[in-house]
């Protein structure tokens, strides 16, 4: 999941450094310690939000450089680090619906049937519910599977899910209940 804060900060640096004249000079960008402090703090939360949005571990790593790359690049100036966070979060979730575009064919990791590990009753319990959970999520619309993933895995606000998937506030409590409801159905369906 690591990626090289010095690789993206290479690339912005030398693609601001091609351009010419008065252009290059507007760009203002993140110092490099501001950058790295920022990473360090939200990587990993933007990986598991991307590895579950394209249900893909080595996607989701690609497109976690491709995201910090964007942000650093954009050099835009925030009021404060909840605003910064939602930009973040912002690029993340479009590049993940273009990822989502791009591919022609869905590729169906298989589950084994079987722990091939000795489980107590328990623990098979939870992981079958976790299989459960997450065939239940794939069959979500990607709005639905961000929302529910922006809300209850990194504990957004309503305002926050809304900048970021570019939704009104007004409509993200209704929207959240329908998502909630129709994975309820389908958990319930796979459990029949």
């Amino acid at each position: 999941m690591r990626i090289s804060v010095d690789a993206i900060m290479g690339g912005a640096l030398t693609e601001v450094g091609d351009r010419a004249g008065a252009e290059a000079r507007t760009i203002v960008l993140m110092d490099e310690e501001t950058f790295r402090a920022f990473y360090d703090r939200t990587a990993r939360s933007v990986w598991a939000y991307l590895a579950r949005m394209t249900n893909d571990r080595q996607l989701a790593d690609d497109l976690l450089q491709e995201t910090y790359y964007k942000f650093y690049r954009a050099g835009a100036h925030y009021e404060n680090e909840t605003h910064r966070r939602n930009a973040l979060f912002c690029i993340a979730t479009n590049l993940a619906r273009d990822a989502s575009r791009r591919r022609r064919h869905v590729e169906l990791v298989p589950l084994p049937e079987h722990d091939e590990f000795t489980a107590d009753d328990h623990t098979a319990s939870r992981a079958a519910n976790r299989t459960d959970l997450a065939r239940a999520m794939e069959r979500l619309n990607p709005r639905q599977r961000e929302m529910l993933w922006l809300a209850y895995a990194q504990g957004a606000s309503h305002e926050e899910i809304a900048q970021i998937l570019g939704v009104k506030a007004a409509s993200i409590k209704q929207l959240l209940f329908r998502a909630r409801r129709k994975l309820a159905a389908l958990l319930r369906r796979s459990h029949a």
